[in-house]
């Protein structure tokens, strides 16, 4: 069936992004919206907006209940999660289901299947995908045993989500009871499960992931893969397509992998495949599935000219796939630089505020995603996420360069922000090389404290 009417489960920049695409398709859209958001850009582009509470979100954006009966009582035929908040919650994608409504995702089986963690690993490993040394541990006793088998150092990581939120690295088998007791509690606490696994640390590695689309009956189509290494503290800041220095041969291994793991599921709407690539051993192993569309989705659109959200519209009016993999191509290279309300001069700390003034770059091969104009509000209730930088380019080098120069033209006035931090990443030498891991980051933070160091003492 042809969607009339969606409404839309989410806030910010991707809320907007999301009401562009639905606008071009002609589909009528409704934002659900917080108090806090109800005079926000996406507010006053949507074509209608109903309250669904107060600021905080679990007592709005949270509520699966409150979110489908707005759906209900707009008459809207369809729900588009966004990312974060619900969109991998099984909750809402049941209820949708119960009560008739099109989740613009994957069922409540395959959020169920890709976010449970453990699940996740077994479903790889019976596919075939490559998984690193590790497994479930129920006691310290197995976790200990567990941790000599497979040697220090080790990871702790939660089974109920993701995002750094009960992840512990252990470089003694002596703190692992420890470890495992501060990872338990996280998990609990963030994901109400406190159940966690043990997987052996890869020294050097990079996160490379592969965007797909299913259309639930079996068929999977790969749109490449992105490098998201430039993370501090398990968070993405920077993220590139293709990812830098890899063979052919190993790049369509992954993406051959990310296919078999999504085939498994029989997956259907948009996801991304996630890989930890181990740079000592030339090895890649599975992490996760998000099973959502992504915040870095913008520089796979980038490169290969598809709208995800347009695809993720037709698969969930099972249109299917609209398009075959040898039909896709793949040009140039594209950056996304994610700007942040936040000081790095005070460890990345939230900056919320009322923006007092805002200019965006533009030019040929220039993206922002953003919902951040002058008079904006940057409330301290969610994500500090302001926009999203994203260039394209006909290679890696002219891309940087053309960041650099969209950095540089970009002005924002009344809250702090971390494009100044983006600038020096992209002029550091070890960036421009290429392919850095996931500890690049805590590296290139050492080197710009040493100078303030050496000057302190002087």
């Amino acid at each position: 069936m042809a969607l009339r009417r969606i409404l839309i489960a989410n806030r910010g920049e991707i809320a907007l992004r999301v009401i562009r695409t639905c606008r071009a398709l002609g589909v009528e859209t409704v934002l659900a919206a917080s108090e806090a958001d109800l005079d926000s850009l996406p507010a006053r582009m949507a074509d209608r907006t109903v309250c669904i509470g107060p600021a905080r979100p679990a007592d709005s954006y949270l509520r699966a209940d409150t979110i489908v009966q707005a759906a209900l009582g707009v008459k809207a035929d369809a729900i588009h999660p966004g990312y974060g908040f619900l969109s991998e919650r099984v909750s809402l994608a049941r209820l949708c289901e119960q009560e008739g409504v099109i989740f613009i995702g994957p069922t409540s089986a395959q959020i169920e299947a890709a976010g449970d963690k453990l699940r996740a690993r077994a479903e790889a490993e019976a596919a075939g995908v490559p998984t690193a040394p590790g497994g479930a541990v129920r006691t310290l006793d197995e976790a200990m045993q567990l941790g000599r088998e497979i040697g220090v150092p080790l990871l702790i990581k939660a089974v109920g989500g993701g995002g750094g939120r009960g992840m512990k690295r252990v470089d003694r088998l002596e703190d692992l009871p420890a470890a495992m007791e501060l990872a338990a509690a996280e998990a609990s606490a963030a994901f109400g499960d406190a159940r966690v696994y043990l997987e052996g640390f890869v020294t050097r590695g990079r996160h490379v992931e592969v965007q797909i689309l299913g259309d639930g009956n079996g068929r999977i189509i790969h749109l490449g893969e992105r490098d998201c290494s430039v993370q501090r503290r398990y968070q993405k800041l920077i993220e590139e397509t293709p990812a830098p220095g890899l063979s052919a041969e190993f790049r369509r291994g992954i993406h051959a992998a990310a296919v078999q793991f999504a085939q498994r599921l029989g997956y259907r709407s948009a996801g991304t495949v996630e890989f930890l690539v181990d740079l000592d051993r030339g090895a890649f192993y599975f992490l996760e599935m998000n099973a959502r569309i992504q915040v870095e989705h913008p520089i796979t659109e980038a490169v290969t000219g598809v709208d995800i959200v347009a695809e993720q519209i037709a698969i969930s009016e099972d249109r299917g796939l609209r398009l075959n993999q040898e039909d896709l191509k793949r040009e140039g290279c594209a950056l996304e630089c994610r700007l942040n309300a936040e000081d790095p001069a005070r460890d990345f700390y939230p900056s919320p505020g009322t923006i007092r003034a805002a200019v965006w770059p533009t030019g040929e091969g220039v993206r922002v995603d953003t919902h951040v104009m002058a008079g904006a509000r940057i409330p301290p209730y969610y994500d500090s996420l302001m926009a999203k930088i994203v260039v394209h380019a006909a290679d890696r080098a002219k891309a940087i360069e053309s960041m650099a120069r969209a950095l540089a033209e970009t002005r924002i006035e009344g809250v702090a922000t971390n494009l100044p931090f983006h600038a020096e990443v992209l002029a550091d030498p070890e960036f421009r090389e290429g392919g850095v891991d996931t500890s690049y980051l805590s590296r290139f933070l050492e080197r710009r404290r040493q100078p303030q160091e050496i000057r302190a003492h002087g």
